[in-house]
């Protein structure tokens, strides 16, 4: 049986807006899928080597402060766009205590990041790519190669198919409220990353799928040539 296919409207940048806007302060509750992924992740992604990090969509702020708290080096910096002021706003209130050197901006909805070409040691996007229309996310991705060293590294995470059993009619479900309103998910539907990442362009150095309570996770870790 293939894949349900990836059919639906997605949300604009203004519509993604106003729904984290409406919905942001109940973020973390989705720990329970997120944050076995996110171990995965940190375990891969040498976080402790980076001196500069970028976040595309932090969301209420608690990733960057792991990573603050018990990653990164106390000489490293963090920035980070968001386009929802909700979001804006619990981050910065989050990151407070790394206030010197955590810097949350709100994004202008654009894939471009304002930020110097070969400037950072690790973009992060966790569950962001999944709500993007694919031409926006290559658009991201390329801004991302744009702005990593050579040899940094992308760290993301997205929202993926199902492979057996329960996790399968998790994402169905999930496929149907998606077609039938996107903001129902937040935006987000299931997609595999790798898809998006030019072998020109990318070295996969680790790649894993992590099933948390039906919802699977895909978790890369992938360095620009």
């Amino acid at each position: 049986m293939g894949l349900p296919s990836e059919a639906g409207r997605y949300l604009s940048p203004d519509e993604a807006r106003r729904v984290y806007d409406h919905i942001g302060s109940a973020q973390d509750w989705q720990g329970f899928y997120e944050n076995p992924a996110q171990r995965d992740q940190l375990a891969h992604a040498a976080f402790e080597e980076a001196h500069a990090v970028f976040e595309f969509g932090c969301g209420t702020g608690a990733f960057a402060a792991r990573l603050l708290h018990d990653r990164l080096p106390p000489d490293a910096r963090y920035t980070a766009f968001d386009v929802s002021d909700t979001m804006l706003k619990l981050a910065q209130e989050r990151l407070q205590p790394w206030a010197d050197r955590a810097t949350v901006k709100r994004g202008d909805g654009t894939p471009h990041i304002p930020e110097e070409a070969g400037t950072f040691d690790r973009f992060v996007a966790n569950y962001v790519l999944d709500v993007l229309a694919p031409d926006y996310m290559r658009a991201v991705l390329a801004e991302a190669h744009r702005v990593l060293k050579p040899g940094g590294k992308l760290c993301a995470i997205s929202l993926t198919w199902g492979q057996t059993g329960f996790a399968r009619q998790v994402i169905r479900l999930w496929m149907w409220l998606w077609r039938r309103n996107p903001k129902l998910v937040g935006g987000c539907r299931p997609i595999e990353i790798t898809d998006y990442l030019p072998p020109e362009k990318w070295n996969i150095e680790h790649r894993n799928t992590i099933t948390s309570w039906g919802v699977s996770s895909e978790i890369v870790v992938a360095s620009a040539k």
